[in-house]
């Protein structure tokens, strides 16, 4: 893998800005989502199954998975994967669990607003298929909605889908699943076809195509977010054993072209034998940087500009920083927190926003599938109709400042 050392620059957002800049934009699909998405709505089923054909198998199965075959997957999985998924199941339930808000009511003299929160009826996860099975995408997206109340959880995946996320599937109590992937999937999640109802929230990650579609489709269904390639930032103090933070940035380097690590240390010769043991491993395509800084609030300087989607803080004094990051899709604290407990087993979503999105987005949660809103109730209508109707008429809506009056004579005050 390519990794260089660098010094920081004074200005961290200079620094991050160039860092991004290492992984290239991908070229624009805009065109031919939409292309894909107008032919789903056209020709529903069809559409699905013709792109399925070009894009992931000649000889595609029927759109809908069979219960049956998900009690198979599920009754064939190996032991020791399958005691993983329920691990895992049991901890991201517990999170999401504690996650959950409830109702809020707030009283005022004469009237009370109370913010209610309610699930949505519908959601689907998509869970990517290609390069690796995901069956701990499953868990990720199956759990946390059920978590928040979902009636009704759909999964698609591109097929053939791996024994594995079949089991998943059955495993989390998906309410059905579905063979597609891409693009059309995420149209037919969107507007429905003949076999796939409308879908409320579309969650998950995926291919560039996948985001897209997202984007695309977004306000006629909700979305988690637009999930780019996977980052990795860490900040380590010197005399840290630099073996696992090696083995650290190249897990995550296994998510291939685009993925980028970054180390930041006051340490050199600990970036240098970090910079050498990744050079040594197996070409993955990621983009990785050492970065050297002179003082730690350098380094918490700097990852606060890259805003990543993992963060770990490894060694006392970076230990110490955690109280003041703010900006991390997932914050991950000393020298046994690597990043890849996150993505299965701790409890926490591996479902986070990337490319910087941390500084206004956060991961999936129970959130993502649930509304608020708030349910007024008013007693005496008297001073909240005096005092708001001049601003009605400010803004020339005669007639909300006479609704508002209105209720005043119903008061019998006027």
């Amino acid at each position: 893998m390519q990794f260089e050392l660098i010094e920081a620059r004074e200005d961290p957002l200079r620094t991050a800005r160039e860092l991004r800049a290492l992984v290239p934009a991908p070229e624009s699909v805009r065109d031919a989502v939409a292309e894909i998405i107008a032919g789903v709505r056209s020709n529903g089923d069809a559409a699905v199954s013709e792109y399925t054909r070009r894009f992931d198998t000649h000889d595609p199965r029927p759109l809908l998975v069979e219960p049956e075959e998900l009690d198979r997957a599920a009754k064939d999985l190996d032991p020791a994967v399958r005691a993983g998924l329920e691990l895992a199941i049991a901890n991201v339930s517990a999170v999401a669990d504690a996650s959950v808000c409830g109702d809020v009511r707030v009283p005022f003299d004469d009237h009370e607003v109370r913010v209610r929160e309610i699930a949505v009826d519908r959601a689907a996860v998509y869970v990517p298929g290609g390069r690796a099975p995901y069956p701990s995408t499953v868990v990720m997206g199956v759990v946390t909605a059920l978590a928040a109340g979902v009636p009704e959880i759909v999964v698609c995946s591109p097929p053939p889908i791996d024994y594995a996320v079949l089991a998943a599937c059955r495993l989390t109590g998906a309410s059905r699943v579905y063979r597609m992937g891409g693009a059309q999937a995420i149209a037919a999640l969107a507007y429905g076809t003949g076999t796939i109802p409308p879908q409320d929230v579309i969650v998950g990650p995926g291919n560039l195509y996948v985001q897209e579609a997202k984007r695309q489709v977004f306000g006629r269904v909700g979305v988690d977010g637009f999930a780019g390639p996977s980052d990795l930032v860490i900040i380590a103090d010197s005399q840290t054993d630099p073996e696992p933070l090696a083995l650290d940035l190249l897990a995550q380097a296994e998510h291939g072209p685009g993925t980028l690590v970054v180390a930041i240390s006051t340490d050199r010769v600990l970036l240098e034998a970090l910079a050498q043991a990744l050079q040594e491993a197996p070409e993955t395509d990621a983009v990785g940087r050492g970065v050297e800084v002179v003082r730690l609030d350098q380094a918490l300087a700097l990852a606060q500009a890259l805003a990543p989607e993992h963060l770990q803080l490894v060694g006392p004094h970076a230990e110490g920083l955690a109280k003041d990051i703010t900006h991390a899709g997932c914050l991950f604290v000393g020298s046994s927190a690597g990043t890849a407990f996150g993505d299965y087993i701790v409890g926490s979503n591996h479902v986070l926003p990337t490319n910087g999105a941390a500084r206004f987005c956060s991961g999936l949660s129970p959130a993502t599938f649930r509304r608020r809103f708030s349910e007024v109730r008013i007693g005496d209508a008297n001073a909240l109709a005096q005092t708001a109707a001049p601003v009605a008429r400010a803004e020339g809506f005669e007639y909300h400042a006479r609704s508002m009056e209105a209720r005043i004579r119903q008061n019998g005050r006027r």
